[in-house]
């Protein structure tokens, strides 16, 4: 049985495989269904420690320990302070959920850019805090708090996914200024993840915007229609956040 509330689309895969710009085309198509949400549901730290990396005089020691402590995190928790800086951008991101929510009980259709799991810890808006690794009290704590605020995220699972999947060439060449093994973890996720049994629709994110376009509207109008919405020519206004 079908949520009676309106559904969430949400459009995932490694940076470089076009979800900001499928999402600010995809909306337009959804709103033709209905009143429309556009939300991001990531943690967006990833350009936080980019923009920094760029700053003159410290940016090259804020890059040398940026890179550090993503190599130590996955063998032990941070210190308190890395570890609340972890959990800021938690916050951020419930916030974001809730506000999801709050659109979605006002009867808005959602259109999430990525979407929070808890199937594969350690990124891809995972977890980010390892679970039974040493480290003190305090910052347990916190990576029990950020575990649970994931679960009950990923309990709001998505009614379909568009999952655009790309090359790690092609995403390298979208993304210079991003790590090739970054990206390379990313895209080997990418299949691996099934949003707690969600609808998948597949899309292969290498050619064309014109053709990724066409595939992420077909999906849409298939799912759409599944559901007993038709498709209206003059569209409701849409909030974006």
């Amino acid at each position: 049985m079908h949520s009676k509330l309106p559904p969430i689309i949400a459009v995932i895969g490694s940076d470089g495989s076009g979800k900001s710009t499928v999402c600010e085309h995809l909306i337009d198509y959804v709103k033709k269904y209905g009143p429309a949400a556009r939300v991001h549901l990531g943690k967006q730290a990833g350009n936080v420690a980019r923009a920094m990396v760029k700053l003159p005089v410290l940016g090259n020691s804020l890059g040398k320990s940026i890179e550090v402590n993503k190599a130590n995190i996955s063998k032990s928790l941070p210190g308190p302070l890395p570890a609340l800086v972890i959990m800021s951008f938690v916050l951020r991101r419930l916030l974001r959920f809730r506000r999801m929510l709050a659109f979605r009980r006002r009867g808005l259709l959602i259109l999430t850019d990525r979407f929070p799991q808890v199937q594969i810890p350690g990124g891809y808006d995972g977890t980010v805090l390892p679970a039974n690794a040493p480290g003190s009290r305090f910052v347990t704590w916190l990576a029990g708090r950020e575990r649970a605020a994931f679960r009950w995220m990923a309990g709001h699972k998505p009614d379909l996914v568009l999952k655009l999947n790309v090359d790690l060439d092609v995403a390298c060449a979208r993304k210079p200024d991003h790590r090739q093994e970054s990206l390379a973890k990313k895209i080997a996720v990418t299949p691996l993840l099934t949003f707690e049994g969600a609808q998948i629709v597949d899309i292969d994110a290498n050619k064309s915007l014109d053709e990724v376009f066409c595939a992420a509207e077909e999906a849409v109008s298939k799912f759409m229609a599944s559901r007993g919405y038709s498709y209206v020519d003059e569209g409701k206004p849409v909030v974006n956040s």
